[in-house]
């Protein structure tokens, strides 16, 4: 099966659904409050992360080939130009994975799916890094 993910909606479907990505979305963000190595990415959110948990969770299921709840809830975007807007170092977009990678492990996905969905979500990730070193110059990356 691990062939057909990114394909239709096959991703979406082994993530369970909307239901198992606002599972998933609800760990990422648990873990993400609880752990110390954290405390940095998470000042970046507002103390609710009830509206933060709803567009990502809206957001993967476009990604993943569901529906475009994020677009039809919240409009068009561009994920690297909009968090273009902080100064997203290295080491946070490694926080952000390394959160997720344990929130996708909580998850019961196949083994195939998860390091998939690991693999995806580093090349926004990485992107993200670089537009904010081009709107903020490479002093975001000494933080």
């Amino acid at each position: 099966m691990s062939n057909t993910y990114g394909t239709a909606d096959a991703s979406y479907q082994a993530a369970g659904g909307i239901d198992g990505l606002r599972r998933l979305v609800a760990d990422f963000y648990r873990l993400m409050d609880e752990r110390p190595e954290a405390a940095k990415l998470r000042s970046l959110h507002a103390e609710s992360l009830e509206l933060a948990s709803d567009k990502l969770a809206c957001f993967l299921s476009g990604w993943l080939g569901g529906p475009k709840l994020y677009s039809e809830k919240y409009g068009a975007i561009a994920i690297p130009a909009f968090h273009a807007q902080w100064p997203i170092s290295e080491q946070l977009s490694q926080s952000w994975l390394s959160c997720m990678a344990q929130a996708i492990a909580l998850q019961p996905y196949p083994a195939a799916f998860a390091e998939y969905l690991l693999s995806q979500l580093r090349v926004p990730a990485q992107r993200i890094v670089q537009a904010s070193r081009n709107r903020h110059g490479d002093t975001c990356s000494a933080h």
